[in-house]
């Protein structure tokens, strides 16, 4: 931090139209770390990644793919941050790769993903619910009930319908990994829709995990900090995207990359002896609960 807790530029100010498009991001986030090679912890498995077309689930996509993993992606409607991600997925780590665009708020649109997920791979191994949106508002008074009902559907909603359709294809030693956010631990006085869906994915994961353990289904989760998306520039005004991340201990945000192995860890048989449990990539922030 500068003196007098001025907040530092990290990057220049920049914003976008939601969803947001990686590529027009500046600097671009790091998603792989191609020099490290994969170890097969994924070989094998069938994983459904929500919002992977960019950012954190994309991240996730890759490193699964680079473990053995053949990935199916459900995302909004950024086609071509998606495509780019299926080239990689597919070229580079030569696994298989299913697109699936639409409305994750829809219940109707949940029950066709998983029913596309299944005609095309039989089966699901690894269930990752991380899309999400926000909207930033300064007062609740500010927050209407379209935005309300948007994010709930997406964020949270989208989870229970997910899993819910997914689970019957589903078997022992199956791994569910939900997205939440350091905002379920400290709250955010811009963000209290979202902060509310991330508590409550904090609350689904730990009561899933508890429904499904005689099952052999893992339900754990990850709630990262500040990490550079699509999401920040889509979201937030310029000078703040520009100091997005300069609040916490490290300094500044985190990458992509610097995420999805906490995911890899969770869904590999690295962490057999763990459910219902959070990991907190965050920069150094110290989380109580």
């Amino acid at each position: 931090m500068q003196k007098g807790n001025k907040k530092k530029q990290l990057r220049k100010p920049q914003h976008q139209q939601r969803p947001g498009i990686e590529k027009k991001l500046t600097p671009r986030p790091v998603f792989d770390f191609p020099d490290k090679k994969g170890t097969n912890k994924l070989n094998g498995k069938i994983a459904l990644i929500t919002g992977a077309d960019s950012g954190i689930g994309k991240a996730v996509a890759v490193l699964f793919a680079k473990e053995g993993a053949d990935i199916a992606i459900a995302y909004l409607n950024e086609h071509k941050d998606a495509r780019d991600t299926a080239r990689i997925i597919q070229k580079k780590y030569k696994k298989r790769c299913l697109l699936i665009p639409g409305d994750l708020s829809s219940e109707k649109h949940c029950k066709t993903v998983i029913q596309k997920v299944v005609k095309e791979y039989k089966r699901i191994d690894l269930l990752v619910n991380n899309a999400a949106l926000h909207y930033e508002n300064k007062s609740l008074e500010d927050l209407t009930t379209r935005e309300l009902l948007k994010t709930f559907g997406t964020n949270i909603f989208s989870f229970f319908w997910l899993t819910r359709e997914a689970l019957p294809y589903m078997k022992k030693k199956s791994s569910i990994i939900n997205t939440a956010s350091v905002t379920a631990y400290r709250g955010s006085a811009g963000l209290i829709d979202y902060a509310a869906t991330k508590g409550a994915i904090v609350s689904f994961t730990r009561s899933l995990s508890a429904n499904l353990v005689k099952k052999g289904i893992r339900v754990n989760g990850v709630a990262p900090g500040p990490i550079w998306t699509p999401l920040i520039a889509s979201s937030f005004p310029r000078k703040k995207v520009a100091q997005f991340g300069s609040e916490v201990p490290m300094g500044r945000a985190g990458e992509p990359a610097e995420i999805a192995p906490a995911y890899l860890f969770l869904a590999c048989d690295d962490s057999s002896y763990i459910t219902g449990q959070f990991l907190h990539p965050n920069g150094g922030e110290i989380i109580n609960g």
